[in-house]
């Protein structure tokens, strides 16, 4: 992965919108399909159709906190939104950009010692768009933070 490319303006999300698309609709049709059945079925009782309705519901959750993830680089900084957490970085905090092969997501090298995984860039369903967000990130890490220039 090489970072040949400018820096994208800021600010700029990067989030996979081709997989929370895809999340979103199945979660939608599930929470149809089992109300639709739940109000259909008349042999259920009150208590019966309430399930049905709260398990659509709970899959319909589930599947937007999956959808949650996302990277947000602005002037003075990158926000990590990952699945139940959200870490604001400055930039100086992120030495490196990773995202090798065979990694489900991106991993931030930071100033501490440790990689924060960045959700929002991840190869799943649309690997060219996200080869493409983490050249950009790493673009703006080199171009903002203080991190060395990688290979």
């Amino acid at each position: 992965m090489s970072a040949a490319a400018p820096p994208p303006a800021l600010p700029v999300t990067f989030r996979p919108t081709r997989t929370r698309a895809v999340l979103m609709t199945v979660g939608v049709a599930v929470l149809v399909v089992l109300t639709v059945v739940a109000l259909l079925l008349e042999r259920l009782g009150p208590g019966e159709k309430a399930s049905f309705i709260i398990t659509g519901l709970l899959f319909f959750g589930v599947l937007t906190l999956l959808s949650r993830p996302k990277v947000v680089a602005e002037e003075d900084g990158v926000t990590v939104v990952n699945l139940t957490t959200k870490r604001r970085l400055e930039w100086a905090e992120v030495l490196r950009v990773n995202l090798r092969p065979g990694d489900p997501w991106v991993y931030l090298d930071l100033a501490d010692g440790t990689s924060l995984p960045a959700m929002g860039i991840q190869p799943g369903i649309a690997k060219a768009r996200a080869i493409s967000d983490a050249r950009a990130l790493r673009a703006l890490a080199e171009q903002r933070g203080t991190g060395r220039a990688m290979d």
